[in-house]
């Protein structure tokens, strides 16, 4: 028998104002499209902002549906459309920012399962790390050099 272990690393900003402009600029987009998240069941509103290496910012919200499973997290509006509009561009960061209209968020929420799959797809194909920031409504913003710290044991094209 043998053991692994695993172990992931991340920065941690106390605010948005100690984050460097660029990533401030993206996470203020992030809340931007958080407002017009589509979250009549949840009442949880998530807003995504990518940075392509082209320079483009794309945004994305959630979007839910009374049949629970055809809803899409913002992470991944934002993320397919990326592909589908800029198919050869990579995603260099990603600022995720989530609030509840019941109370405040103030724990650093990260992307589900689903989304953390579906960014590792990009991550991988663009053969390079996205870095990812990610907040409540207000507090600490958690920064990941790549989605591996979040998905260690990831499901890929390897495997198939």
């Amino acid at each position: 028998m043998k053991e692994i272990n695993v172990t992931t690393s991340f920065t941690i900003f106390d605010n948005l104002k100690e984050l460097p402009e660029d990533i401030q600029n993206l996470m203020n987009q992030a809340v931007e499209i958080r407002k017009k998240a589509y979250a009549p069941y949840s009442h949880f509103r998530v807003g995504a902002a990518l940075l392509l290496d082209n320079g483009k910012i794309i945004t994305g919200s959630n979007q839910e549906n009374a049949a629970y499973p055809s809803g899409l997290c913002a992470e991944r509006t934002a993320i397919f459309y990326a592909g589908s509009a800029y198919p050869e561009a990579k995603i260099l960061k990603m600022a995720i920012t989530a609030a509840s209209d019941n109370n405040q968020t103030q724990a650093p929420i990260p992307p589900c399962g689903s989304c953390r799959q579906s960014i590792a797809e990009y991550e991988i194909k663009q053969e390079s790390p996205i870095e990812i920031y990610f907040m409540g409504e207000i507090g600490e913003i958690y920064k990941s050099e790549s989605l591996k710290n979040l998905l260690p044991l990831m499901f890929d094209k390897k495997f198939l």
